[in-house]
Parts: structure tokens; C-alpha cells; sequence
């Protein structure tokens, strides 16, 4: 424990990281090498909870786009998180890990209602959480939602996971010479108009003095070595 920088974290995962090679849908492996990751952190001391999106099966934004009504897309995008949610608690238990996904949406059958206590109790208890359906609200990303419940939960640290290494002041596949920044305060990524996740949820880490930390997670024992401090990615803070 006294090796960790950060104790209690919530780990933002795209539905997209869980495909892997594939063009939908989840690859096991590659969900399998996620579970590994999370658990070798939880289990150096660290209390997780996950947030997963659904872009590997819905994204409301993109139906809505394509003509469908935006509420019914994005309620339909909340399922696939809950989908996504029982496929990453599934792979962690296969792995000896106890895991509990919680629903802002009710779905009792497969999963728990979110309640923030029970949630924290979870951690307490060596369980990994997995927070499904974003906010349970329309017109609000995953994003917000991992922005929201780690707000909520007291966590140390917001993380996300992307395919790109940090932060960067133009797209790197695009531009060979575009700056990555170590650093950033939340006025900047918003004024810059840095788009890495959406502003409702960049304002309300900033409005809590919530610390988030953009990383790739491609090399095994990324997760881990973040939790001790080393200096990966983007680390976004405080304000101008």
C-alpha cells in the first residue's frame, strides 16, 4: 500500500478498447489482458471501480445522428455499457477477482442499482465495481458519468484509458509534430478546446479538484505503475 500514490481510482475504459483487433463487439483476450491489468493493481492495494463505455456496440450520439431520436439512442447506448459491464465482470471473476456491476439504470435481474454508499462499502471490501449506464440520464457521455462517480466516491484520481499516449495540441496520426503536454490545468484543456473527453465532465473535475490522468494502456503494467506515481501521460489539475 505504501508503494501507491493513489489509493481508491475509477479507470475510465472506451467500448472500443474492448475489441481489440476486431470490427465489433468484445475480443476475450483483449478483455481478458484488461481484467489482469486491473486486478494486479487491486491487488498491490489499490480500491478500483471501472467505467466501460458502449461504443463497440451503440453509441447514442451516432444512431441520433443516422436519423434515430436521441433519447431512445442514448437509452439504448446505456444497455450496451451494461452489456460491456457483465462481460468485464465476468473475465475479472474467471480471474479470482470479486467484482459487483451497479446500473444508474434499474436492471435487478443482471445487476445492482448504483448507491453510492454500497458502492463505497464495495471497495472498503476488496470488491472492483463497475459502474454501468453513465448517469442513467440522456445527452450525458460516460465521460460525465466516470467524472460524476468519482466525485461521488471520494476517488483519489479520474483515469482514462485512450489509444494515444496523453494529450496532445493537434492529432498525432494527422501531424508527426504535434506537442504532447505532460501537464495541463482544466481552463486550459477547455479553452484550447482539447478534445479528449467532453466539457460537462472536464468542469465537473474541476469544480471538485478532481486530479484525471489521460494515459495509453497498450504496454502491460501501465495501470500499475500510474497508481505509483510515475509521470505517463497527461496529468490534468487545478485551474489558471
Amino acid at each position: 500500500m505504501s508503494q501507491l500514490v493513489y489509493r481508491r481510482v475509477v479507470l475510465k475504459l472506451s467500448g472500443e478498447a474492448l475489441m481489440g483487433d476486431a470490427d465489433y463487439g468484445i475480443d476475450p483476450a483483449m478483455i481478458g489482458r484488461l481484467a489482469t491489468e486491473v486486478i494486479e493493481a487491486q491487488q498491490a492495494g489499490a480500491e478500483i471501480a471501472l467505467v466501460i463505455g458502449g461504443g463497440n456496440i451503440f453509441r447514442g450520439a451516432g444512431l441520433a445522428a443516422a436519423g434515430m431520436d436521441r433519447v431512445t439512442g442514448d437509452h439504448m447506448g446505456m444497455l450496451a455499457t451494461v452489456i460491456n459491464a457483465l462481460a468485464m465482470q465476468d473475465a475479472l471473476e474467471k480471474r479470482g477477482a470479486r467484482a459487483r456491476v451497479m446500473s444508474a439504470i434499474k436492471i435487478n435481474d443482471v445487476c445492482e442499482d448504483y448507491i453510492r454508499r454500497r458502492a463505497i462499502r464495495h471497495l472498503e471490501k476488496g470488491r472492483i465495481a463497475i459502474f454501468a449506464a453513465g448517469t442513467g440520464n440522456p445527452f450525458f457521455t460516460t465521460d460525465s458519468g466516470a467524472a460524476l462517480r468519482a466525485i461521488e466516491i471520494g476517488a483519489d484520481l479520474l483515469l482514462k484509458a485512450t489509444k494515444v499516449d496523453g494529450v496532445y495540441d493537434s492529432d498525432p496520426k494527422k501531424n508527426p509534430g504535434a506537442k504532447r503536454f505532460d501537464s495541463l490545468t482544466y481552463d486550459q484543456v477547455i479553452s484550447r478546446d482539447l478534445n479528449v473527453m467532453d466539457t460537462a465532465a472536464f468542469a465537473l473535475c474541476r469544480d471538485s479538484d478532481l486530479p484525471l490522468r489521460i494515459f495509453d494502456m497498450g504496454q502491460p503494467g501501465v495501470l500499475l505503475r500510474v497508481l505509483r506515481g510515475e509521470n505517463i501521460g497527461t496529468l490534468v489539475q487545478g485551474r489558471d
